[in-house]
């Protein structure tokens, strides 16, 4: 089966597709604001590179948030739970950690979804 690569760079992709199944990572696209900010904008970007793939919110089947404070988890969660199509919540982690790529950053999010 093929593999299908959206916005890819030399270094990533926004997303991969294979076997019925898209694959993604999402930071937020700016340093700028405070957990709900960025939580929002980046999910924004995530659902428009999900329907990009074939898929969409309503198709994820897993998802790890990484938080670099703890202290983010609820208004992480607000803003999930807004985004979030009703009766369609992944299988779910989150993860507390030292810190990502970017030092503004509050979060980063992992998912898959299936295609379709």
């Amino acid at each position: 089966m093929d593999i299908q690569r959206i916005g890819l760079t030399p270094r990533y992709a926004d997303a991969v597709v294979h076997n019925g199944v898209v694959h993604a990572v999402e930071v937020p696209p700016s340093e700028e604001g405070d957990i709900t900010r960025q939580s929002s904008a980046l999910l924004e970007v995530l659902a428009a590179t999900l329907e990009r793939a074939g898929s969409g919110k309503h198709r994820l089947l897993t998802a790890t948030i990484y938080l670099i404070d703890m202290a983010d988890y609820d208004g992480f969660n607000a803003v999930w739970d807004a985004w979030l199509a009703p009766g369609c919540a992944p299988s779910r982690a989150c993860v507390k950690v030292a810190g990502l790529a970017r030092a503004g950053w509050r979060v980063e999010v992992v998912v898959s979804a299936a295609v379709g």
